[in-house]
């Protein structure tokens, strides 16, 4: 949504600062050019690409020698149009050398936004190689170091990078005779594509056909999403399992949400929903502490606290926001006091708050007396707030001290490593692409219409029920303002499942941020969790 609006920001100033005379409108041998440009990628995507590299990756000590590839799958229609590209979908696949695919584990792995690409799963987390950045300050400018991954998943798995429709070197593949058909065309693709169903489908198409591709029918298989890569995996492990017949080992879930009622980037737009405020209260506590802001818990370890902060939110705070207007001025600030204790902000500022605090608002007030304003994604960072006198936060901390890095390296990388794309453009995200506009209805399973409040509990319940064996790890960290932690101990609490299958699923959670593996030693911690999960999943007896 800040894309779109800074999008929307600079095109109303470019226009208000043009000159008052009309430009001469562009010659026809440009349009001509451009067009004949986007005809030919269109073309040349609507054919599968890709190009094999071999390397070697030690992971914790161990030689690890693996394939990799890096290319694009075409997603044809459905129907009538069963043999028309539609999506070109952009992946990465490394598979260890001298393997047998039969007993080998394959994991698919996906970023989230919606709208992001995959690269910060693997440059950061999972690939052979990954970027070196600050741990929690402002990484300086080029050039960047790319170095072994000691932590990549490669020892415990094949890994498939998939990129989301439209980002990466994917692109949807319109059809048509001339510019206005390939116009429709084009957003009747993005209509259907570009949604939390069309979406998980189009992610269904792209394994059944990279299973079939690279023979890899009979693996043990697993589902890694991070942030919205989480509520597509609840969505896709459904599809695939009750649709498609492809029943997974395991879902890892990392930097969880599948209720978007408990986000609180939107606790502000929905009056009356009290969930976010409440499940984001342990995550500030963790911040506030993490930046010295908290007197009556310094020197004293993080594990405390956070129990103090969950009580707290389960019994008095919850009365307290249930009370709402009939809670008495005395009950109020003494709600008040404690939440102060629990989160260094203001007594005061959070009366006049309501007692309701939104992510946005606390990362800009924390540390406010010092014009400093914490990360989002991952609030150990900090950085110079925009505007003191703003109520929010202008921008992230946190992405702007990695994003370069990220962008810098994956490109540098696979041009030059993979040999992959020398004459494509990366795209990190699809914000701002043409008639880019996320469809959130959904329609969950067994319902009979498809709703625009998000939650798709249902859908890996589903899921879990449908294959009674399928196992779940949910993994974040403290230090998440986007999906905290608490708020994914809610969702899979309520999630509505019989109580044996509860022992299917795990929790881990980590000093880290958004991206946990941003902390050195939670991406160590992280790999080795997840190899275990695997390990105990992949029904290979090892």
């Amino acid at each position: 949504m800040q894309a779109n609006r800074l999008t929307a920001a600079i095109a109303v100033l470019l226009l208000c600062s043009a000159p008052a005379f009309a430009a001469p409108p562009a010659s026809s041998a440009t349009t001509t050019s451009a067009a004949a440009a986007t005809d030919s990628l269109v073309q040349r995507l609507s054919q599968p690409l890709s190009n094999t590299t071999t390397g070697t990756v030690t992971v914790e000590g161990k030689s690890i020698s693996y394939r990799a590839v890096a290319g694009t799958l075409v997603i044809d229609g459905t129907g009538a149009k069963e043999s028309t590209p539609e999506i070109a979908m952009g992946y990465f696949a490394y598979f260890k050398q001298g393997a047998d695919p039969a007993k080998r584990p394959i994991t698919f792995i996906y970023n989230g936004g919606p709208g992001s690409s995959t690269m910060w799963l693997h440059m950061g987390a999972w690939g052979p190689k990954r970027v070196v950045t600050r741990d929690d300050t402002h990484t300086p400018a080029a050039p960047y170091q790319l170095v072994n991954n000691d932590y990549s998943l490669l020892d415990a798995s094949d890994l498939v990078f998939i990129d989301m429709p439209g980002t990466g070197f994917g692109r949807l593949l319109p059809q048509g005779k001339d510019d206005a058909e390939r116009a429709k065309s084009h957003k009747q693709l993005a209509k259907q594509t570009w949604g939390v169903d069309g979406d998980a489908q189009a992610f269904a198409h792209f394994i059944t056909q990279f299973l079939s591709k690279y023979d890899r029918w009979n693996s043990p298989k697993y589902l890694f999403g991070e942030s919205y890569g989480t509520t597509r995996s609840a969505v896709l492990a459904n599809i695939l399992q009750a649709e498609d017949n492809v029943d997974l080992n395991g879902v890892v879930l990392l930097s969880e949400i599948l209720n978007f009622d408990t986000g609180i980037d939107g606790a502000n737009m929905n009056p009356g929903n009290d969930l976010p405020y409440l499940t984001a209260l342990p995550s500030y506590a963790a911040t506030a502490w993490y930046h010295h802001m908290l007197p009556k818990y310094e020197g004293k370890p993080l594990g405390p606290l956070l129990e103090e902060a969950i009580h707290f939110v389960k019994t008095d705070y919850q009365q307290a926001l249930f009370s709402s207007d009939t809670l008495s001025p005395e009950a109020r600030r003494k709600i008040a006091e404690r939440m102060h204790d629990l989160t260094g902000l203001p007594v005061d500022y959070i009366l006049k708050a309501d007692l309701r605090v939104t992510g946005s608002m606390f990362a800009h007030e924390l540390q406010n007396s010092t014009d400093t304003t914490v990360g989002r994604l991952d609030s150990r960072f900090a950085g110079p707030s925009m505007d003191p006198l703003d109520k929010e936060s202008a921008y992230d901390p946190q992405s702007a001290a990695i994003s370069s890095a990220y962008v810098a390296a994956f490109n540098d990388y696979v041009r030059n490593n993979l040999k992959f794309g020398e004459d494509l453009k990366y795209r990190p995200s699809v914000y701002g692409a043409e008639d880019f506009n996320w469809d959130w209805k959904h329609q969950q399973p067994d319902a009979r219409f498809a709703w625009p409040n998000m939650t798709v509990v249902r859908d890996l319940a589903h899921a879990m029920k449908y294959n009674p064996n399928l196992k779940v790890m949910v993994a974040g960290g403290f230090y998440d303002l986007a999906t905290t932690f608490y708020a994914a101990i809610y969702e899979i609490g309520h999630m509505p499942i019989p109580d044996n299958l509860r022992k299917n699923i795990h929790f881990a959670f980590y000093p880290s941020g958004h991206m946990v593996y941003a902390h050195a030693p939670s991406h160590r911690q992280l790999h080795d969790d997840v190899a275990r999960f695997m390990q105990a999943t992949n029904n290979l007896g090892e």
